[in-house]
Formats: C-alpha cells, sequence, structure tokens
C-alpha cells in the first residue's frame, strides 16, 4: 500500500510541474504557435489522469486483495475454536431434536383424548386420583371380613388335599421311569399366592414346582444373561440349560482332546463312559442336534410319564385326573363324580446352582413369560425366595399387619374389573412385586391394622407412578438391600434392575389397554366394595370417606 501512495504523489507532481502556467510568457523558448501548445497540453493532462485512474484502481484492488488475505487469515486463525463450537451446537441441536421425537412419540401418538377432542374423563397418568373417592377404614375393615377372611380355611383344605395327591402320583411317576435313562424327579414345592395366603378369587389353583435332575452320568450346567455374556434385551431375565457329563473335565484329563492310538486306554474313563452322540441327546430331552435342554421336549417328556403314574394309581382314588388346559401343559384338574373339581399346576423345574433360583418353562396363568425367544430359553422363577422374604419380614411387623390384607384388596378390585372389562397388562405378579418394594420401603409400623386404608392408597398410587414411568423393577433382580438371612445369590443382586413393564414399551395398544383398566377400576372401586360389604350403621361411618387422594 505505500508504494501505491508514492505512485499517486508521484503523478501529481509531474501534473504540477508540466502544468503551463508555470511558464511565464516571455520566455524565449515558448513555440510561437500557442494553440498548438495548448492542444498538446490537453492531451498531456488527459494521459496524465487516465493514468491516475488507472493507478488508483490499481491500489484499490490492491487495498481489497490485502483484507481478503487478512480476513482468509483471521478465519484460519479461529476456524479449530469456530468448528468445535459449531460442532457442539449441532450435536446439542441432534439431542434435542431426538428429545422432541421421543416426547412426541410417548405423549402425542399416546394421548388420551377422544376422536371429538373432547378431554377424556380418565385424564392423564399423574393425575389418575383427581376426584376419586376411597372407602374408609370402615368400609374396608368389613368388606375384608366378609368377602375375603372366609376363604382362608377353604385354602388350608385345598393346599393339604393337593399336596398328599402330589406326593403320591410323584412317587409313582418315579416308578414308572427308567431310573438309567429318564430324569430323576424331586419332591414338590408350593409357591405363589395360595402358598402365601393371599389368593382371594375363585377358583383356587394350587402352583406346585417339580425340580428334576438329568440321569448319571450328566448333569445340569445353566448360564443366566446376568452371567457376564452378553444377552439381547429381549431375553433379559431368561437363562439356558446345557447338559453336560459330570466328569467331562476330571483332573485336566485330555483322552477328550487328543486321539489316543488303539493300543492305549485312559484309566480315569472307561469306553463306557464316553459321552452320547448328538443325535442321541433328543433323549436327553434337548433341542434338535443341540445339547441345550428342550422346554418343549420336558413338557411333552412330563406329560406322558403323569399319565403313566396316573394309570398306575386311579384306582385307589374315586376321581379322575386329567390335563385342564392345552396351552398349559402342567394345568391338570381333579374330577370328583359330584361334579365338583379342583385345579392346580405342576410344573417341571431346574435348579440354578445350589440355590433356590430356578428355571421354569412357563408361568401358568401370568403372562410373564409369554414370548419365550426360543423353546431352550427357560424363564428364572423366585417364588421361593420370595416366599420367604414375605415370611421373614412379617416376623418384624405389627400383629395381624395389613399387608397381606392389602395386597388382597387389591387383587379382588383388579380381578373384579378384569371380569368386566376384559384382560389386561397386569398381573396378580406385579401387584405382588409392588407389595414387596413397600415392605422394604416403609417402616414396620406403617402397616399396624389401623392404617390398612393409607396402605392400600400408598399401594394404587405406587402402581400409578410405575405405569405412568412405564417401569416396574423386579424385587430381587438388581436390589443390594436383599437380607443375607435369606442367602440369595449375589449374582442377581449385582445384575442390573429388570424391568417388568419392558413390554408396555413395545406394545402401545396392550399398555393402553391396561391404563384403561387401572383408571375404570379406581372409578368403580367404590361401588365394587360396596357391593360385598355388610350395612354399616350412619353413626359409625358416612359409607365413603369424601376426601380424595
Amino acid at each position: 500500500m505505500p508504494v501505491g501512495i508514492f505512485r499517486v504523489c508521484l503523478v501529481v507532481i509531474t501534473a504540477i510541474v508540466n502544468h503551463p502556467l508555470l511558464f511565464p510568457r516571455e520566455n524565449g523558448t515558448v513555440l510561437e504557435n500557442t494553440e498548438e501548445i495548448i492542444q498538446k497540453m490537453k492531451e498531456r493532462e488527459q494521459s496524465l489522469r487516465l493514468e491516475q485512474l488507472r493507478l488508483e484502481q490499481e491500489i484499490a484492488d490492491q487495498e481489497a486483495r490485502q483484507k481478503t488475505v487478512e480476513k482468509a487469515a483471521q478465519v484460519v486463525e479461529e476456524s479449530p475454536e469456530e468448528k468445535v463450537r459449531w460442532d457442539m451446537w449441532t450435536a446439542l441441536s441432534m439431542v434435542i431434536f431426538l428429545l422432541i421425537e421421543l416426547w412426541r412419540q410417548d405423549f402425542q401418538e399416546g394421548n388420551w383424548q377422544d376422536t371429538g377432542g373432547e378431554e377424556d374423563d380418565m385424564a392423564v397418568l399423574g393425575k389418575a386420583f383427581k376426584g376419586v373417592s376411597f372407602p374408609d377404614k370402615a368400609v374396608l375393615t368389613s368388606f375384608y371380613e366378609k368377602r375375603i377372611l372366609g376363604t382362608t380355611g377353604d385354602m388350608a383344605r385345598m393346599r393339604e388335599m393337593v399336596e398328599g395327591f402330589a406326593d403320591d402320583l410323584l412317587e409313582a411317576l418315579r416308578s414308572v421311569c427308567n431310573r438309567d435313562a429318564d430324569m430323576e424327579v424331586e419332591d414338590c414345592m408350593g409357591v405363589g399366592s395360595m402358598y402365601e395366603n393371599w389368593r382371594v378369587r375363585k377358583p383356587f389353583v394350587c402352583d406346585l414346582i417339580v425340580p428334576f435332575a438329568p440321569p448319571e452320568p450328566y448333569c445340569f450346567r445353566s448360564q443366566t444373561w446376568c452371567s457376564g455374556d452378553s444377552f439381547p434385551p429381549d431375553e433379559q431375565g431368561y437363562g439356558t440349560i446345557k447338559v453336560c457329563r459330570a466328569d467331562k473335565d476330571v483332573a485336566g484329563c485330555i483322552c477328550d482332546k487328543t486321539k489316543l492310538g488303539e493300543d492305549m486306554l485312559c484309566l480315569l474313563h472307561s469306553q463306557a463312559n464316553t459321552t452320547r452322540p448328538s443325535s442321541e441327546m433328543e433323549d436327553l430331552l434337548c433341542f434338535k442336534n443341540t445339547q441345550y435342554l428342550d422346554s418343549d421336549q420336558v413338557m411333552k417328556w412330563f406329560q406322558i410319564a403323569v399319565t403313566k403314574a396316573w394309570n398306575k394309581i386311579s384306582h385307589k382314588y374315586e376321581f379322575d385326573l386329567s390335563f385342564s388346559l392345552l396351552d398349559m401343559p402342567g394345568a391338570l384338574k381333579i374330577k370328583f363324580r359330584s361334579g365338583k373339581s379342583i385345579a392346580f399346576n405342576l410344573t417341571p423345574v431346574v435348579q440354578y446352582e445350589n440355590s433356590d433360583v430356578y428355571f421354569i418353562s412357563h408361568f401358568p396363568r401370568s403372562g410373564l413369560a409369554a414370548d419365550l425367544p426360543s423353546s431352550t430359553h427357560w424363564f428364572l422363577t423366585f417364588a421361593v425366595y420370595e416366599r420367604r422374604f414375605i415370611q421373614l419380614i412379617s416376623k418384624t411387623l405389627p400383629a395381624n399387619a395389613c399387608h397381606v390384607s392389602c395386597l388382597q384388596i387389591l387383587s379382588f378390585l383388579h380381578g373384579k374389573q378384569c371380569s368386566l372389562t376384559g384382560p389386561s397388562g397386569l398381573t396378580n405378579y406385579h401387584l405382588k412385586t409392588v407389595m414387596l418394594h413397600l415392605l422394604q420401603a416403609c417402616p414396620s409400623q406403617d402397616w399396624a391394622p389401623a392404617k390398612l386404608e393409607a396402605r392400600l392408597q400408598d399401594m394404587l398410587k405406587f402402581l400409578e407412578k410405575c405405569l405412568h414411568e412405564k417401569k416396574l423393577y423386579h424385587f430381587f433382580i438388581g436390589n443390594g438391600k436383599v437380607p443375607e438371612e435369606l442367602g440369595f445369590p449375589i449374582i442377581f443382586q449385582r445384575a442390573e434392575p429388570l424391568n417388568l413393564f419392558r413390554p408396555f414399551v413395545l406394545h402401545r395398544d396392550v399398555y393402553r389397554k391396561t391404563v384403561d383398566t387401572f383408571q375404570e377400576m379406581l372409578r368403580n372401586m367404590s361401588a365394587l366394595i360396596n357391593e360385598y360389604t355388610v350395612h354399616i350403621p350412619h353413626a359409625h361411618t358416612n359409607g365413603i370417606h369424601k376426601e380424595s387422594f
């Protein structure tokens, strides 16, 4: 730029010096023809002006280029910072966009408004209890004593009868099985609501599980979703069972890993102890061409074995035994000549290591394992530990504590509502899980009999919150606060919590039906309870407590 300024100054000085006024007229060297001189001077002046314009344009171009270079240098210096800033804003914008999209799917598509655009009476989850009247303690107590308490004696008599018959049936089953080839059946155990004394709706059904083991020299080696290997999300809560030889790796023997010569013999393993060919693994109820236990094969074997056992002892009894439901292989029904019947479930299970956790092929009436990934996947049941936990915690509660009463009332209300509007995604197992969580969270004194109303409200509110969030975690899996007295396996305590409401995230229609049923149950709660409640004098209560949740 200084060079350009110098050149402009030089042109201006030259023009001034050559201007005609600087030459005096008396100069003797001036030409006689004045007009010709003036014309030449004008031409010279014109050429100098053109040169000046050219130089000014050149200077302007140089200045523009200089500014462009400086700006480019500034951009280069600031580009890393600007790029980072731009990347940050881009990432933030993407996150905001994804959150908005998720919100739109969860709320806009799942709105609870009718086609007419008017607000639904059920409102939005989170406001479910507005305007819901709740029966007071006197009404609840009367309802419980009349409708629920009287069934306890019936359950005790039924349990005794079913257990005695099941023991006799399993003893006959052992006698008809081949001890060298068939599975070894152990004694049955009672689990579920009938053995935890909270079942209320008829018909009463006893749930019995029957552990079994493979014949010698085989054993079961189980693998769960939390054992370290990666399992897909839809297989959380499941495991597989492999049939292996118990002495397969004894003392690190290499006879199974190396071909021995014809004249060599392994002193640890004789030829009689060789593993069965894979084609014969189906004899051990494995899936075709695998060593994994097949739940379908197990149930077929168990049905055949039970049929043989009944044929052996049927002459001793004055009733008939049959399989009651085709889609529940372990569902049995005793039919008396009088026309009465008793139903119970006898389900084979496999013990997980040395614990009281069991692999079970299906859950009768619960729907928890409705969609098994495959017949080689077995669901885990913690029913034995659940029963023990209730027994253990009951020892710390006040006399006649209301925890079982709350669960019975809630189970009755939900079952009655489902009989009116059809089944929903909620099961009695979900309701029991809610009670287990509150038993651990609430102080012991809060479960006194006088606090029945408050605790029932707590259970409903907790359940409503879980439905709103689509999250109800399994009580034992991922729970580090399980009492040590239970001897619960640590591997499940350290596992990630298992969401029992995960199907609601995947199946919106089931979720909406479940919410509809829950909301309808809340609205009908007073009517359902009053239907089974004896008359209470007006002096003691107004019938319905007007205070809402």
